[in-house]
């Protein structure tokens, strides 16, 4: 039968132990920048340019749609300053919100969704559908995607005020970058709204 000085020595190397692993993990989560290379070897993550657009995907969130148009809402500063909106896109009856401006020290339109409202029903409702639809995208014949968040940019009033707002946007600055974001629900709008106007950029707006 163990002792008890034996038994507690085995509780402290099992302390020392976990300790290490997390010391470790630790190590190897934080110690290095996230950089994501491209075939050319050539590291493609670029840390300011991902915190200013996570700026963004937090401003439009906002509520006071004035100060959000005008640029002077209380996030709408810092990485942000100087952004130029073209066009606020709402649609009221599914709780949805964006904006598509131009961030000249960027030379380039931003475009950014906002996510889940927790007290919607109508986000709730697109979030928890999650049953898969076919997707009919150039080069992708088994392209199968989320239901609820296709609906949310496809089948409501934001992606007609996107597509419109890039194409003004492009008038007034030519052709520029486009960059979108969003966080949450607005996430995936994002990636649908990038799959989109990469198709309508391929023909002539």
């Amino acid at each position: 039968m163990p002792t008890l000085e034996a038994t507690g020595q085995c509780m402290d190397q099992r302390r020392w132990l976990k300790v290490g692993i997390l010391v470790a993990l630790f190590a190897l989560c934080c110690g290095r920048d996230l950089k994501v290379k491209h075939k050319d070897g050539l590291a493609i993550y670029n840390h300011t340019l991902s915190t200013t657009l996570v700026e963004y995907a937090s401003a439009v969130y906002m509520s006071d749609l004035t100060e959000l148009f005008s640029w002077t809402c209380q996030r709408c500063d810092d990485l942000t300053k100087g952004f130029e909106v073209i066009e606020l896109v709402v649609d009221v009856q599914h709780c949805l919100q964006g904006f598509v401006g131009v961030a000249k020290d960027l030379n380039a339109i931003v475009i950014a969704f906002r996510g889940t409202q927790e007290r919607s029903i109508q986000n709730w409702v697109e979030d928890l559908y999650w049953k898969q639809l076919d997707l009919n995208y150039p080069g992708m014949p088994d392209a199968m995607v989320h239901h609820g968040f296709y609906f949310a940019y496809h089948n409501t009033t934001i992606r007609p005020c996107v597509v419109n707002a890039v194409k003004r946007a492009k008038q007034l600055y030519g052709d520029i970058d486009i960059m979108v974001t969003g966080h949450s629900m607005g996430g995936a709008m994002a990636a649908f709204c990038g799959l989109d106007l990469t198709v309508i950029i391929l023909e002539p707006f």
